[in-house]
């Protein structure tokens, strides 16, 4: 862990369950070869795994990334590091009509982006659930034979209205009792390709009068004649994810295997797979164990991959890495850094209990990381300009400011003052309001880094707008010098001489939506959409900025900003990432 994660760091439960696991010893002499596969495999080969425990990271490729995925990332990974184990990056992919293979190339890129890798001992831990496909099909044959498993002919609608009600037990199949070998036949044909989608289903058979609804005769496998991303047609009968995934963990030696608590219920059913295929002699113990957390529910966002899809495809942002959502492209783009997103989910730590996090505390693990490494310059969001009557004509003057303040090593960047400038129209009102210091008729503010000015008048047009304002500065009191504390002023404001400011495009972003839970008790989340989640505008930025071999700065009390990769030298594009401080009004 990092020495600010480790800070950070609280004693979830998994920590605990985790450590008492290591130190009862009974997760020592577990076999692996480095090769998914069942307990026959690893006694063949008959290596120990070196690795304290195994945890893995199981996205389906159906979609992008988002926070809620760096969550699990995170914690998948991060305990794995600190455990001296290993994770595997297992891609889900038993769902052919939704999954491609551009999915999958964007998660491997997003956890390497998050600074997290698969290699453990020399051995790549990437994984396919399509690679164990025949093992699953092997193992539901063996739950036919030894009468754990059948083939049911009721259609879907059947199925489900026999299923029961948390209230009301379900009602067996008729078919829930015919010969195993009838089954095994027919589960053999589905494979051949011999049935329509639909037609037949594979159920596990446990009991159907269980109070937990997941228990009652699970539909392990499917006929679905769709062309698979990595396996083709070679397949017509996909499993469901109940069945494929606690094998999964089990032939690839699983030890904790991590989920968030919609698949708590799941667990019983988890376990009597498991402990099925161990009675038959396929796995043996120890099992892997599952363990659930409360995912993350985050303000002014949506995680759903549905209703992302429904942004994207419907033109509401550009793109799934559009800065304003929370995909980890999206978040890489607007300026998040991996560290800040790694301290994020530190800092809301791990529980069982579920609660909104608000979206600040993400913006200030981004402010944490970036103000000790952050370039500083000064950028014009609102150009006004401010002429100083008594200073000389065709003059010019060098002002130093420090490249960031909290490391004086790395120096100072130099920009020149002149009678003519800029400054932002918010430092300048004509009647100011209370606990008003900058700029107004008669006030004295310093111009940072330069000298002390005191406002003598302004110039307004014909409507009523300011065009310029005029000041008049004091020479002995230029910053650095003896004299600059000659005058004591309350005000501090930037600005950039008006020959030297590099005009650019800055992107401003706020929230997407206007409420904190857009899509809460079923509301349609399009309707809470933020009509000015992003404001474009030209800007001034200090000379130089760009040349530099930066690409994140904190422009002096504004925020924090990057460069765009639709950058370009003609048309430079500046999104800024996070203000210096939580100044949005909560609804």
């Amino acid at each position: 862990m990092t020495t600010i994660e480790n800070n950070m760091s609280s004693q979830n439960f998994l920590r605990r369950i985790i450590e008492e696991d290591i130190a009862s010893r009974k997760l020592d002499k577990r076999l692996w070869s480095g090769i998914p596969g069942p307990i026959s495999l690893q006694k063949n080969i008959n290596e120990i795994d070196l690795a304290s425990i195994r945890t893995r990271f199981p996205p389906e490729p159906n979609g992008y990334l988002h926070i809620g995925h760096a969550k699990s990332i995170c914690i998948n990974f991060g305990l794995a590091e600190q455990y001296n184990g290993a994770c595997h990056l297992r891609f889900d992919d038993t769902n052919p009509d939704k999954e491609n293979i551009e999915y999958v190339e964007s998660i491997i890129e997003a956890v390497k982006w998050l600074g997290f890798g698969w290699y453990n001992n020399k051995r790549n831990n990437i994984y396919f659930a399509s690679d164990y496909f025949n093992y699953m099909y092997e193992f539901a044959e063996e739950l036919i034979k030894n009468n754990y498993a059948y083939i049911d002919e009721q259609n879907d609608n059947e199925i489900k209205d026999n299923r029961g009600t948390l209230t009301a037990p379900g009602i067996d199949s008729p078919w829930r009792n015919r010969h195993f070998e009838e089954s095994l036949l027919l589960f053999r044909k589905m494979k051949d390709g011999e049935y329509p989608n639909g037609s037949l289903v594979l159920r596990a058979k446990i009991d159907m009068r269980s109070p937990n609804i997941n228990m009652r005769d699970p539909v392990m496998y499917r006929i679905r004649h769709s062309s698979h991303h990595r396996t083709g047609s070679k397949w017509c009968i996909y499993p469901m994810y109940s069945w494929a995934h606690p094998i999964e963990d089990a032939l690839e030696g699983i030890t904790h295997s991590i989920c968030t608590l919609e698949f708590e219920d799941q667990r019983s059913l988890y376990n009597w797979f498991l402990e099925k295929l161990k009675e038959i002699g396929i796995f043996a113990d120890p099992l892997p164990h599952q363990y659930e957390f409360s995912r993350l529910n985050l303000s002014y966002v949506v995680t759903s991959k549905r209703k992302l899809l429904t942004l994207v495809k419907e033109g509401y942002v550009d793109g799934w890495d559009d800065p304003r959502l929370p995909t980890i492209f999206g978040l890489r783009r607007r300026g998040y850094t991996p560290r800040s997103i790694r301290l994020f989910c530190e800092r809301i730590s791990v529980s069982k209990s579920d609660s909104l996090i608000d979206y600040s505390i993400l913006e200030q693990a981004l402010r944490d990381d970036l103000d000790l490494i952050a370039t500083r310059a000064i950028a014009i969001l609102n150009p006004l300009k401010l002429i100083i009557t008594n200073y000389p004509n065709n003059h010019s003057e060098i002002c130093y400011a420090p490249i960031n303040h909290h490391d004086k090593n790395l120096g100072y960047r130099s920009f020149f003052f002149q009678k003519e400038l800029w400054i932002d129209e918010d430092d300048f009102q004509e009647n100011p309001q209370k606990n008003y210091f900058r700029l107004f008729p008669g006030n004295l503010v310093r111009l940072k880094y330069g000298y002390v000015v005191k406002c003598t008048g302004y110039k307004k047009d014909e409507k009523g707008n300011i065009l310029e304002v005029y000041a008049e500065y004091f020479p002995d009191t230029k910053s650095g010098t003896d004299g600059a504390n000659k005058i004591k002023v309350k005000g501090n404001i930037t600005w950039l001489c008006l020959t030297e400011a590099q005009p650019v495009t800055i992107n401003l972003y706020e929230h997407l939506f206007t409420k904190p839970i857009p899509d809460n008790e079923g509301n349609n989340f399009i309707n809470y959409i933020n009509p000015n989640s992003k404001k474009t505008i030209r800007a001034l930025l200090e000379p130089d900025t760009i040349n530099r071999d930066v690409k994140t700065w904190q422009f002096e009390r504004l925020g924090y900003f990057i460069i765009d990769k639709d950058s370009t030298n003609e048309n430079i594009i500046i999104n800024r990432i996070v203000t210096l401080k939580d100044s949005y009004i909560k609804n």
